[in-house]
C-alpha cells in the first residue's frame, strides 16, 4: 500500500468518528446561542442574537482531524466574537474573543448558560477597558 492510500484508509477509518464529533461541538455551540438568547431572564428572549457556524479560520487541514476546533460567529447586537471549541475526550475545551477560554465537562442548560454569562461578562470587560492601546500621537 502506497503512502497515499495509507493516507486515505486512515481518513475513511475515523469518518464516523470525526462527524460525531462535529456534531457534539457544533450542538454546544448552539446551546450557548440558546443560552445567550435567554440571558435577559425568563420569557425575555433577547432577538438581536445569531449564530452563523463557520470553518475554524485557524484549521489547516480538511477534513478536520479528530480533536480539531470547530467554529462558530455569534452576533451579539453590534458585537461579534468567534468561538472555537474542541472536544478533548473528556470535556470540551473552547475560546472566545481576544483572549477568553473556558472547559465545560457538562452541558447541561446550567452549564451553558454559566458560560454565556461568562461570555458576556469578558467582553464587556474587553470593550470597558480603560486600558486601550494608545494610537500615534497627534502632531499640530
Amino acid at each position: 500500500m502506497s503512502a497515499f492510500d495509507e493516507l486515505q484508509a486512515a481518513i475513511r477509518r475515523h469518518a464516523a468518528d470525526r462527524q460525531a464529533e462535529q456534531q457534539a461541538c457544533e450542538a454546544v455551540l448552539t446551546g450557548l446561542y440558546q443560552a445567550l438568547r435567554t440571558a435577559g431572564g425568563p420569557g425575555m428572549p433577547l432577538n438581536n442574537v445569531m449564530l452563523d457556524v463557520v470553518q475554524d479560520p485557524e484549521g489547516r487541514l480538511r477534513p478536520l482531524p479528530l480533536g480539531a476546533f470547530h467554529a462558530g460567529w455569534l452576533r451579539l447586537g453590534v458585537c461579534e466574537v468567534l468561538v472555537r471549541i474542541r472536544w478533548t475526550g473528556t470535556a470540551f475545551h473552547g475560546e472566545f474573543g481576544p483572549s477568553g477560554t473556558f472547559q465545560l465537562t457538562s452541558v447541561s442548560d446550567e452549564a451553558l448558560a454559566v458560560l454565556a454569562r461568562q461570555l458576556l461578562r469578558e467582553l464587556t470587560a474587553t470593550y470597558a477597558s480603560e486600558d486601550l492601546p494608545v494610537g500615534p500621537a497627534t502632531l499640530n
